[in-house]
């Protein structure tokens, strides 16, 4: 997930749930437990029949969910009891490796069900989601808090070292243990009743919340009267207003959808200041200007119940709970590298904004008329016309060479295929949850086929926002499944007829989330467990990494072709792109540190200082103040009532972006300086990044790669914060 990226959900659902990586839909079929008796008939039965267990979306309806998902967790619960009163003393197969195989009837409904939540939402699924949310929630803490359950694998744990197990059995070992103990299972009986209480309401919450976001970027989206209030927007995006407003019956206006960041991407085009003003406040305002989408009492009640969890299990705030399971250890080491980075990044920013204020200046005096003060709505706009002074270009003249399934086939896919080997043929027979989806076979380096993949660029209605990957299939070698794996962005598709010509940004994001889909293309571990399994504070790295080659000249080359005559970018407009490439780093910088540290205060909060609802954005402000990031042209990225990723998988971990990218500038160093785009590298990457998941563990993973330990002077150079 780029900034975000949030991340791979709904494997990260179907993993606590199932205890193994996310399997497919499937098609009509019956099952019976052998365990429970259970019968189960419909379309998670038993795995799709399908290439590689690719999900039968075409087969698959929303009233199928429920009796999947209350016979999968019957039926895994019966198999989980089984196991925990199995007669015999507990073995690693008999306990370790059976639990493995548990739940794969309810892993196969909530890998696809969690998927589609996220990617095509509607009435029917949301209302599946809330009411299933806290039955999930009990259902993980009946099998972690199964005291004869964990009483098995506590025993195994105490004996490890006697077991003559091999390093990967060892370590599948070592994090159950750990994941239970972390989810209360050494705790008292009372105590484990108020942690499954906490859980429960935690659950009802996050998805409330989820809901209200995705509610409130559709409520708050802008609409505009005149044609004219649009100058500086093209031809194709006023068209796309329009009917934008059609769709909600506003006959002849124009409606400017949000993303969920706190900048809009219309900012850097309209030249009417007062829209700017308009959209920047409509965004800044959701989810704290009262009403039913309000999340501001959700946030405080989320914290505290975290902040309560981590309490019992033996840690002083929520951070350095999640924290102890990260290579970043605990909040002070984290603390430590934001508060480095922080004063040189505000410092850059206000050097940039010297120079958009100057170019304001410029602009008013000679119109005659006064000046004004910089503000956020006006960093994007001006930011654009600085580097078109600046390098004698903008982001119009580069959208017509960066045409989206171009972008895709002759520039992520060939820089994929220089380095790793692997080739791609796209798909027009498989079945899909949405139209405007494209699906691929991807084939090994030996013609074998490695992986199925899927494109969903489009923002729409029914889409969280961002930038995702998520699993349908996870490979294990105790299943014998390959992956299938899916890409998400949010590109504003354009009117009928028109082609989908992108910005910069959303090229690199291209790039970047396929970073995450090599990291389940090539993973080649024994037990689902390890399928990706990886901190949050290292799986971006991979999908940085993946992000050099949207700019490697040889790549660039390749795929950067006006969309009307094939002729290439030409070297001069090219050569300014990649001399711009530090260009708003102050800005970038500044904006993500400041939604990272946001989240360290929030989640480094002991709980009796944690705000109600009337204090939640105070606190922002106060924290913000405190850190020396509260710089007022640039906010942070997110908000604390829009922030998906700090109520999601990310809480206390936004911190990993830049953390994963200390990993991810050293390794571009190490490729550079080792001969770039070559299979060497890629095959190198291939073996010590990508492929172990979660069977090594992940400190130990870049040192393998390159021979020595990540420096943070790489990244400094990169984000532009080195003296000057």
């Amino acid at each position: 997930m780029k900034h975000p990226i949030a991340g791979a959900l709904a494997l990260a659902i179907a993993t606590a749930l199932a205890g193994c990586a996310s399997t497919p839909a499937t098609t009509a079929a019956a099952q019976e437990s052998p365990m429970t008796g259970i019968a189960y008939s419909g379309p998670f039965a038993a795995p799709s029949t399908l290439d590689l267990n690719y999900p039968r979306f075409d087969q698959i309806k929303d009233s199928d969910f429920a009796p999947a998902f209350d016979a999968g967790m019957a039926i895994q619960l019966g198999e989980i009891d089984a196991i925990a009163n199995n007669p015999e003393p507990a073995t690693f197969q008999n306990t370790i490796v059976a639990m493995e195989k548990t739940g794969l009837l309810l892993d196969r409904a909530t890998g696809v069900f969690f998927n589609l939540v996220g990617t095509d939402k509607n009435d029917a699924r949301d209302k599946l989601q809330s009411g299933y949310a806290p039955k999930f929630s009990a259902h993980r803490d009946a099998i972690t808090l199964n005291p004869k359950l964990f009483a098995r694998i506590k025993a195994l744990h105490d004996a490890r070292a006697t077991l003559g197990l091999d390093a990967v059995d060892q370590r599948l070992l070592e994090r159950r243990y750990d994941d239970f103990v972390r989810g209360g299972a050494a705790l008292t009986e009372a105590q484990k009743a108020r942690i499954r209480e906490i859980n429960t309401e935690m659950s009802k919450l996050g998805t409330q919340f989820g809901q209200n976001v995705l509610a409130e970027v559709n409520d708050s989206a802008v609409v505009v009267d005149t044609r004219a209030e649009l100058a500086g927007m093209s031809d194709e995006q006023v068209a796309a207003a329009g009917e934008a407003a059609k769709a909600r019956g506003l006959e002849g206006k124009y409606v400017i959808a949000l993303l969920n960041t706190t900048g809009q991407p219309a900012e850097a085009q309209l030249q009417d200041r007062a829209l700017r003003e308009r959209l920047h406040k409509a965004s800044v305002a959701r989810g704290s200007r009262g009403g039913k989408y309000d999340n501001t009492a959700i946030v405080s009640q989320v914290l505290k119940l975290r902040a309560e969890r981590a309490k019992l299990l033996g840690y002083d705030t929520s951070a350095n709970f999640v924290l102890a399971d990260e290579t970043a250890g605990n909040q002070d080491n984290v603390n430590a590298m934001l508060r480095q980075l922080a004063p040189a990044a505000v410092a850059n920013a206000k050097r940039e904004a010297a120079d958009l204020q100057a170019m304001i200046d410029r602009e008013q005096k000679a119109k005659g008329q006064p000046t004004f003060r910089l503000e956020p709505w006006d960093w994007s706009y001006y930011s654009e016309k600085v580097r078109q002074e600046r390098y004698s270009f903008d982001e119009s003249q580069l959208k017509p060479y960066f045409e989206m399934k171009n972008v895709l086939e002759n520039g992520v896919f060939f820089a994929a295929t220089k380095l790793y080997g692997i080739t791609f043929k796209e798909r027009t027979d498989l079945p899909k949850y949405h139209p405007d989806t494209w699906t691929y076979d991807v084939y090994d380096k030996d013609g074998s086929l490695l992986s199925i993949f899927i494109f969903d660029p489009y923002a729409r209605a029914s889409k969280r926002g961002g930038a995702w990957m998520n699993t349908y299939v996870g490979q294990s070698a105790l299943s014998g499944e390959k992956p299938v794996v899916a890409n998400h962005l949010n590109v504003p598709k354009p009117s009928a007829g028109k082609p989908t010509l992108l910005t910069w940004d959303e090229v690199t994001t291209a790039f970047h989330e396929f970073g995450h889909a090599l990291h389940g293309f090539f993973s080649d571990v024994r037990y689902p467990y390890f399928t990706m399994n990886v901190p949050r504070d290292f799986v971006e790295y991979p999908s940085q990494v993946n992000e050099m080659w949207a700019d490697w000249p040889d790549v660039l080359a390749n795929y950067a072709r006006h969309y009307q005559t094939g002729e290439a970018m030409p070297k001069a407009l090219l050569d300014k792109v990649l001399a711009a490439s530090n260009f708003n780093q102050g800005f970038a910088t500044t904006e993500y540190l400041g939604a990272a540290m946001l989240d360290q205060r929030w989640h480094q909060l002991p709980l009796e200082q944690i705000p109600d609802k009337g204090g939640v954005m105070p606190f922002e402000a106060e924290a913000l103040r405190m850190d020396g990031i509260d710089y007022a042209p640039v906010p942070p990225r997110y908000k604390t009532p829009y922030f998906s990723h700090i109520m999601g998988g990310y809480a206390a971990g936004y911190y990993a972006y830049i953390w994963s990218e200390v990993l991810d500038a050293n390794t571009v160093e190490f490729i550079r300086r080792n001969g770039g785009l070559t299979r060497a590298n890629g095959d190198r990457m291939r073996q010590f990044v990508l492929a172990p998941g979660g069977e090594i563990e992940a400190g130990k993973l870049f040192p393998n790669f390159a021979g020595y330990e990540a420096k943070i002077g790489p990244l400094l150079e990169k984000r532009g914060l080195t003296t000057k």
